[in-house]
């Protein structure tokens, strides 16, 4: 009811006008034909079941996106710890060097998780938070209890710092794009490794495939969020909607007159809730456009995140695992 429920106090006001016109001024003319709004509500919830059709597809394939990312990163950790080696080196280098090899990598992949999530959520000028004073401050607040709010202070930029190099993370803050480079420096020290010989030429094709993977599910993760839901399908179903909405008491108020002296305020709470039915459709799809808002129905990067970090480091016997993360107020972020 939180996220709606103040919806019902307008449309219960409005609805009470139209009543309050109809039956005490005894302006008639008011009412509508019943056919016309049911013509208009026909057409205004196709069309909005058409873009929450779309902003769902949109939020699945994020999740499926970052679905395939922790898969991707399992096997890069255990292909990491079975390709690496001195099976092909005349000179074998210690066990603990090649764990630090390994750990590098793992490391400077958790690195990438971390900066990719803080890459989506940088916020854009259609996201809500940038749009009216109102719906502004509102989202403002619905991310402070509800969103990413909720896990203030379980990741900042300091993520990035504990898992590069010094000199490393002091040479990539200055690119736009982060989490591009970070894959790169993969790439380069794959190429590193197998001019050591510390792996084959199959061995490396291997681990470039699924660094050209991470390339791939950053890239479609970007499309979502750097192109929306195009604006003349997310601005004219809120339009369309308006319209029904204003049309709608007085295209029931004449049917529920005809119930008698208090029949004709029935239509008070029944035109509020097919309002508000109509309202939170429109909502529903509105807010799942955009999936990575930081906003409590968003895709729960930060849990993911974590997740792969407990498993890579497990996989490398590493002894600074963190606890996963756990839902706060029902909300899994």
């Amino acid at each position: 009811m939180e996220f709606a429920g103040r919806h019902l106090i307008w449309l219960a006001l409005w609805s009470g006008i139209a009543v309050f016109v109809y039956k005490y001024l005894n302006i008639k003319w008011v009412a509508i034909p019943l056919s016309s709004v049911a013509i208009i509500g026909t057409a205004v919830a196709f069309y909005i079941g058409f873009k929450n059709n779309q902003a769902y597809d949109r939020l699945w394939e994020a999740r499926k996106i970052w679905g395939s990312i922790v898969n991707g990163s399992r096997a890069w950790g255990t292909n990491l710890r079975a390709y690496v080696g001195n099976q092909f080196r005349k000179e074998a280098l210690s066990e603990p060097e090649i764990n630090d090899i390994v750990k590098t990598l793992v490391y400077r992949h958790i690195a990438w998780l971390y900066e990719l999530r803080s890459e989506l959520l940088a916020p854009t000028s259609w996201e809500h938070i940038n749009q009216s004073v109102q719906i502004a401050k509102l989202t403002r607040r619905r991310i402070q209890n509800h969103g990413i709010g909720l896990l203030e202070g379980e990741y900042d930029q300091s993520q990035l710092s504990r898992h590069l190099q010094a000199g490393e993370y002091v040479d990539l803050i200055k690119y736009t794009n982060i989490a591009t480079q970070i894959i790169d420096r993969q790439s380069q020290q794959l190429k590193q490794l197998r001019a050591q010989d510390l792996i084959d030429d199959f061995r490396h094709v291997e681990l470039q495939k699924i660094l050209n993977d991470f390339f791939e599910q950053q890239g479609k993760a970007e499309r979502i969020k750097k192109f929306p839901l195009p604006r003349q399908y997310g601005t004219a179903s809120l339009l369309f909607l308006s319209i029904f909405i204003f049309l709608l008491p007085f295209g029931l108020v004449a049917e529920f007159d005809r119930l008698g002296a208090y029949g004709t305020w029935l239509a008070v709470p029944v035109i509020t809730l097919i309002g508000w039915l109509f309202v939170m459709m429109e909502l529903v799809g509105d807010y799942s456009e955009n999936p990575f808002e930081g906003l409590p129905n968003d895709i729960p990067m930060l849990s993911l995140c974590r997740t792969i970090e407990i498993d890579l480091k497990e996989m490398i016997r590493d002894e600074d695992i963190p606890l996963p993360i756990k839902p706060k107020k029902g909300v899994l972020m």
